[in-house]
């Protein structure tokens, strides 16, 4: 599998300065982002930059859970393995597999239990990183570049929903707005429109609020509860930074969460740099729920990313392992680290089923 050369960081501006002016000189964000992070061969998803490390002198950007601890897939693993005995099932899906780190982790683990591991991801130069990754699972792993009418099975996404394009709602002396992104010269510039949407719940006093509504994550969330329910039963489950609806429209989080990362710095700003660095907004956790709630899944749970390994046993793997293991493995937890700000939702097809991940610490009544 060739991997794709890197482009030069022209032609993706020159792409979406196109688009603006066909689109009569406006764009609104979830647009741009859409670009920025998946225009194909040239978005920062979808070409070959680093992306995934532990350190900038790798040239990455940031480090996800797998990457920073192998305990992490295979304390996940064990969650799996329960849905998998419940459902009946032996098939994991993954969206957005990064660099195959927790699918690794997850299939050395998990062994006879998986008869298949597909990976549902838009970047083809993240695709044959998993595959060298993966090299010695290759008997069973697939990758597909769009949904199945059905899955059966046990659906794992990490830090896959932050990464869907968001709309951006500005709220100035009083008045709604659509944030949006016009041409500046060579840049980009946020530029806003009245528009009818508004967050999903009032906010609290009357000074200018800037937010993110996120209609793609929870379609979806839709898409995949669909054709869960047409498989032969499954569940899913999806480890992410976000908060519940009424902390994440708090009336002091009057900046959004939009957020950047590159060389392991971050940024507030995604009109520069477009294609070379990642753009994510915090996932509104309530929504997530309705809309597979709506689409007739049931919540297994809700919980901090800490409670959810912990109770799948990840203090005792901490224990059997070196130092230098459990120094890493310890910021998968921390609540100043990733054990807070993270959160886990489930879901499953069954009304009675339960989830190891939820015992201690559930949230749900939160949502």
């Amino acid at each position: 599998m060739s991997i794709p050369q890197p482009t030069s960081s022209t032609q993706l501006p020159a792409l979406i300065h196109q688009a603006i002016a066909q689109a009569g000189g406006w764009i609104g964000f979830d647009r741009f982002m859409a670009m920025a992070l998946y225009q194909p061969g040239l978005g920062y998803y979808t070409n070959a930059l680093q992306k995934f490390g532990a350190m900038p002198s790798s040239g990455s950007d940031f480090v996800t859970a797998p990457g920073l601890s192998p305990l992490f897939g295979q304390t996940l693993a064990v969650q799996v393995q329960q849905a998998l005995t419940a459902t009946g099932t032996d098939e994991v899906w993954e969206f957005g597999a990064g660099t195959g780190a927790l699918a690794l982790q997850m299939l050395d683990s998990l062994g006879d239990a998986v008869r298949r591991y597909t990976i549902i991801d838009l970047s083809g130069s993240l695709r044959a990183r998993q595959a060298d990754t993966l090299l010695k699972h290759a008997h069973k792993v697939r990758w597909l570049d769009a949904w199945p009418e059905a899955i059966a099975g046990v659906v794992v996404g990490n830090e896959v929903l932050d990464a869907m394009p968001v709309q951006l709602l500005q709220r100035t002396r009083g008045v709604w707005h659509e944030r949006g992104v016009v041409s500046a010269g060579e840049g980009f510039a946020w530029q806003d429109r009245l528009t009818d949407l508004r967050p999903p719940v009032e906010i609290e006093g009357a000074h200018d609020y800037l937010t993110e509504i996120h209609p793609q994550a929870e379609a979806f969330i839709t898409s995949l509860a669909e054709r869960l329910l047409a498989g032969r039963g499954g569940a899913a489950f999806f480890l992410d930074y976000g908060f519940p609806e009424a902390e994440y429209f708090h009336p002091q989080r009057h900046m959004g969460t939009v957020m950047c990362h590159q060389q392991h710095q971050a940024d507030p700003d995604p009109l520069v740099a477009v294609g070379q660095k990642d753009i994510t907004a915090h996932v509104n956790f309530t929504g997530v729920a309705l809309a597979g709630q709506n689409a007739g899944l049931n919540v297994l749970g809700y919980t901090s990313q800490a409670w959810f390994l912990l109770n799948l046993g990840l203090a005792e793997r901490m224990a059997a392992a070196t130092l230098a293991e459990r120094s890493l493995a310890q910021r998968l937890i921390n609540e100043h680290e990733m054990g807070e700000l993270f959160k886990v939702i489930g879901f499953s097809t069954s009304a009675d089923a339960s989830a190891l991940g939820f015992a201690r610490g559930d949230r749900s009544h939160r949502l």
